[in-house]
């Protein structure tokens, strides 16, 4: 088993990884808009989703995965009425893996997170 970081303090703190690897499987937390280099969070959502898959597609490389590998994501949004504006960087990202999906309208820990994406990537 192998643990990747993207050194978020968020990590040390809460207790856990930013993703797992094992066997052929990668397990990605929940990745929230922040760039991690800068710990800066864009205000609008599609910056955010596109800085999400930035650190997602990082961390996926580090454990010997690509973006293609993905199999399930999970979307979490903080409002129903942000879907219009996310949806292109969400296709842009996702469109021609086509993972399954399921999109969740919840709060998030923090009132400037607007989306934080959850993968699961696989190579078998």
């Amino acid at each position: 088993m192998k643990r990747i970081s993207t050194g978020s303090p968020f990590e040390k703190t809460l207790g856990y990884s930013r993703a797992i690897v094992k066997g052929g499987w990668c397990f990605v937390s929940g990745v929230t808009g922040y760039d991690y280099a800068t710990m800066t969070m864009p205000e609008s959502v599609a910056d955010q989703a596109r800085n999400c898959f930035a650190t997602i597609e990082k961390v996926l490389v580090e454990g010997g995965f690509t973006l293609e590998d993905i199999v399930r994501v999970q979307y979490t949004l903080t409002d129903a009425a942000l879907m219009e504006e996310v949806t292109p960087a969400l296709g842009a990202a996702m469109g021609e893996v086509r993972p399954a999906a399921t999109i969740v309208i919840a709060g998030l820990i923090k009132p400037e997170m607007l989306i934080e994406v959850e993968v699961t990537a696989f190579k078998g």
